[in-house]
C-alpha cells in the first residue's frame, strides 16, 4: 500500500462503510462543535469530511493544524446520519473517524484565501499562483484544458494527422506582430527568433511529402495583453495538409472543433458545415470580421435612401464619399424617450455628432429623422432594414406577424466608411447587449475572401493584411492585373460568439507567385529570396498545393469554462505587462552573461539597470 494513502479525497462512498482507510491531503476547512472536530481534506480528486470527537488523544493535533497545512489521516469510513448527509460532494454520504493523524507540511499565515471566492487583485493571484491554482474553479479549468488537449489529439490522428514537432528557436518572420528575440553565443550580432507560428515548417513538411500534420504547438508574440490574448505565449493545434482546397480544409477541422463543444460543454452549438460570410458581407452587416452571430441584428446600407433626400447633412456627407449604415430593431417601438437619449449620448461618446433613428410603429412613425424621408423612401427603407430579417422577432412575437416584423426603430450611423463600419458595429453590440437579444450557445462561422492587401495610412504604403503566404485567388493572373486592394486571398477565419479561434489558408506554392506577391507588398525579390530562403529554395523543387489553419487552445477553452478572462484557463500567465510575477520575469541578467552573448545595453535615458529591478 502508499505510504501516504489508501483511497483519494474524491474516492470513497457509502460501499466503503467499515473499512480503515489512509488519506492524505490539504486540509480545506475546520468546524468546531465543541465536543467534535471537523475537517474537510482536500486533494487533486475531491474532499472528503474526517471527524475526531474531543476524547481522542489526537483531538488536540488535529485542533492545532491550521488551513492549507498537508495532513495523513487514518481512519474507519462511516456512515452519515440522513440529515448530515450533502448531496453536493460525491463523498458526502460518508466520513472518516480519525484514529491517528500526521501534519506532513506547516502553514503560519496565507496570503490568499483557498476555500472562498473572494476578490483579490490580479497581482496577488499571480504572485501566489501556485496557491490560486489550488481554487475549485481554477484547478477545474486546467484539468479541463489536459482533457480538451487529449481529446483533440485523438481525434486529429484518427483523421489520419500525424504530430510532428516543430523547432522552437528559427528566424525573424513577418507574421503580423513583434518577435521575442534570442541572441546567439555562437554568432555574435545574430539572433534567433522564438516562431510566432510553425508557418513556414508545417509548410516545409508538406515539401518534404507528408500528406497531414499537426501539433498542439507554443506560438511567441510580443503583443499587448487582452481579455482574449495572453501576451507572450499561447497554444494553437497547428495542422496543414497537402493536395486540398479551402473547403477540403474545412471538412477537416470542423467536426473536431464542434465535437470538442459537443462533448465538453452543456450548450447548443451551431452544426456543421460552419456558415460561410465573405468578409466584405461581414464588415458591411456586422460592422467587424469577427461577427458575434448569437446577436440577431444586422446592419444595412442605406445611403441611396438619403443620397438625394431634403436631410443635408447626410446627403452632403455622402458627396463627400461618407455612407449610411442602419440597424433596425423589431419590437422596441414602446421605449422610453430617455432610451433614446442614452443611445445618442453614447454615439456623442464614439466621436460622432449624434445617433438619428425613425421609430415605426404601425401606421404612426415618429423620430428626428422623420420629417427628411418622404413616403416612399419610408417604404423602402422599412421592408429593406425589417421585413428579411424575421429572426429578429422575440420569442413571445408571432411568427406570421409581418406587422409585429416591421414595427420597431432603425438607428443610422453616417460617416466615412471605415468609421462606419466601426461604430454600427460597436451600435449593434450595444443594443443586442442593452435589449438582452442575444442567444445562449455557441455560434459558429467561417469569415473568408480576405483581401490580400490593405493601405497602411501610416506609412502610406500597402501591406499584406492578413497571412502574407496565402494564395491569391486568381494566381499570377490577378497579381499581374488587379488593382491591389481588390483582389482576394485564400484565407479564412473560424469565428466563435465574436472571438477569432482560428487563422488559416491555402498556401501559394509557386515561387513566382510568391516573388510578385511580397514585391507588391514593397519587398524586393532578392530581400524575399534571402529573407524566406528556406521556403523559397524548396518551392523550386516541388511542393504540392496545400493549406491549413490552426485553432487557438486557449480561446477554444476559455469559452467553454465560460471564462471571460484567458488567464483563467492558463496555468502560469503573465500579466497585463507581460510579466510573470511568481518567477520575476523579465530580469536582470549578470553583465558576465550579457559579455559571453556580446551584448550592452542602451536603456532609454529615464530608466537606468537598477531602475528595471524594480518591477
Amino acid at each position: 500500500m502508499n505510504v501516504y494513502r489508501s483511497h483519494n479525497c474524491g474516492e470513497l462512498r457509502s460501499s466503503s462503510v467499515g473499512k480503515a482507510v489512509k488519506l492524505s491531503g490539504w486540509v480545506h476547512r475546520k468546524r468546531d462543535h465543541g465536543s467534535l472536530l471537523f475537517i474537510d481534506l482536500r486533494d487533486h480528486y475531491g474532499i472528503t469530511q474526517c471527524v475526531v470527537d474531543s476524547g481522542s488523544a489526537i483531538f488536540s493535533s488535529v485542533e492545532k493544524t491550521r488551513l492549507e497545512c498537508i495532513v495523513t489521516v487514518e481512519g474507519t469510513v462511516v456512515k452519515r446520519s440522513e440529515d448530515t448527509v450533502n448531496n453536493e460532494n460525491s463523498t458526502g454520504a460518508i466520513e472518516i473517524k480519525i484514529g491517528n493523524f500526521i501534519e506532513l507540511s506547516h502553514v503560519e499565515n496565507l496570503p490568499l484565501s483557498i476555500s472562498s471566492v473572494s476578490d483579490l487583485s490580479e497581482e496577488t493571484r499571480l504572485k501566489y499562483r501556485f496557491l490560486d491554482l489550488r481554487r475549485e474553479q481554477l484547478h477545474r479549468n486546467i484539468v479541463l484544458r489536459s482533457e480538451i488537449i487529449a481529446r483533440i489529439r485523438e481525434k486529429m490522428k484518427k483523421s489520419g494527422f500525424l504530430e510532428i514537432s516543430t523547432p522552437i528557436l528559427t528566424s525573424s518572420s513577418p507574421e503580423g506582430a513583434r518577435d521575442f528575440l534570442v541572441p546567439s553565443r555562437l554568432h555574435p550580432g545574430q539572433f534567433y527568433a522564438l516562431p510566432q507560428a510553425p508557418q513556414q515548417f508545417k509548410q516545409l513538411l508538406m515539401v518534404a511529402g507528408f500528406d497531414k500534420y499537426f501539433q498542439i504547438a507554443p506560438c511567441f508574440r510580443d503583443e499587448d495583453s487582452r481579455a482574449d490574448r495572453s501576451p507572450g505565449e499561447f497554444y494553437q493545434l497547428d495542422f496543414e495538409m497537402s493536395f486540398v482546397t479551402q473547403e477540403d480544409v474545412f471538412a477537416a477541422i470542423e467536426p473536431v472543433v464542434h465535437d470538442i463543444f459537443i462533448e465538453f460543454s452543456k450548450k447548443s452549438v451551431s452544426a456543421y458545415p460552419f456558415r460561410r460570410i465573405a468578409y466584405d458581407e461581414a464588415m458591411l452587416h456586422y460592422g467587424c470580421d469577427k461577427p458575434d452571430l448569437r446577436n440577431p441584428l444586422m446592419i444595412h446600407e442605406v445611403s441611396d435612401i438619403f443620397a438625394d433626400s431634403s436631410f443635408a447633412a447626410f446627403r452632403d456627407m455622402i458627396k463627400n464619399g461618407a455612407v449610411v449604415r442602419a440597424i433596425a430593431v423589431a419590437g422596441i417601438e414602446k421605449q422610453s424617450r430617455s432610451f433614446f437619449e442614452k443611445l445618442n449620448d453614447w454615439a456623442k461618446e464614439q466621436e460622432i455628432p449624434g445617433l438619428g433613428y425613425i421609430v415605426f410603429d404601425g401606421a404612426e412613425s415618429k423620430g428626428p429623422l422623420l420629417k427628411f424621408l418622404d413616403q416612399e423612401r419610408l417604404r423602402t427603407l422599412r421592408e429593406r432594414v425589417f421585413a428579411s430579417h424575421s429572426s429578429l422577432k422575440r420569442p413571445e412575437q408571432s411568427e406570421n406577424n409581418d406587422a409585429v416584423v416591421r414595427n420597431g426603430a432603425v438607428f443610422f450611423i453616417c460617416d466615412q466608411k471605415k468609421k462606419a463600419e466601426k461604430v454600427s458595429g460597436l451600435l449593434r453590440q450595444k443594443l443586442g447587449t442593452d435589449l438582452r437579444l442575444f442567444s445562449d450557445g455557441f455560434e459558429f462561422c467561417w469569415i473568408v475572401d480576405f483581401p490580400m492587401y490593405e493601405f497602411n495610412e501610416d506609412i502610406g504604403a500597402l501591406e499584406f493584411s492578413h497571412n502574407p503566404f496565402s494564395m491569391p485567388q486568381g494566381g499570377m493572373e490577378t497579381l499581374l492585373h488587379m488593382n491591389p486592394l481588390d483582389i482576394k486571398a485564400y484565407q479564412y477565419d473560424i469565428i466563435c460568439n465574436g472571438i477569432e479561434l482560428s487563422s488559416g489558408a491555402i498556401r501559394n506554392h509557386l515561387p513566382d507567385v510568391m516573388l510578385k506577391a511580397f514585391e507588391i507588398a514593397g519587398y524586393d525579390p532578392k530581400i524575399t529570396q534571402e529573407k524566406f530562403k528556406g521556403m523559397f529554395n524548396a518551392f523550386q523543387y516541388g511542393a504540392p498545393p496545400h493549406g491549413g489553419c490552426a485553432p487557438g487552445i486557449d480561446r477554444i477553452v476559455m469559452l467553454i469554462a465560460e471564462e471571460p478572462n484567458i488567464r483563467e484557463i492558463i496555468a502560469f500567465p503573465l500579466n497585463q505587462q507581460a510579466q510573470d510575477l511568481m518567477m520575476n520575469a523579465p530580469s536582470n541578467v549578470s553583465e558576465k552573461q550579457l559579455k559571453e552573448l556580446h551584448l550592452k545595453l542602451d536603456l532609454p535615458k529615464n530608466m537606468s539597470k537598477n531602475d528595471s529591478k524594480k518591477d
